[in-house]
């Protein structure tokens, strides 16, 4: 599971060219290895933004990418226990 918060004051596309460079190699990682990768990117301009999605009034993102991570393991694991 990786977790990517991009520095704060940078440009929109800024911050999404450092996003979509990260889950491209994450995606490739996955591919390579056979194992499920989760993600998960805060793209914040401020401190309060950070805050917010780091668990007040945005939810917890980074909570919610680590789920993630654990249902496809799990997910995964039953796949493969079902396939014989």
């Amino acid at each position: 599971m990786s977790v990517l918060a991009s520095p704060p004051g940078n440009t929109s596309a800024i911050q999404w060219n450092i996003a979509g460079e990260a889950a491209k190699g994450l995606g490739q990682v996955a591919a390579q290895t056979g194992v499920p990768v989760a993600f998960g990117v805060l793209t914040c301009n401020t401190l309060e933004q950070a805050i917010d999605r780091a668990g007040a009034k945005g939810g917890n993102k980074g909570f919610d990418a680590a789920m993630t991570a654990v249902e496809m393991a799990d997910l995964l694991r039953r796949l493969r226990e079902n396939s014989g």
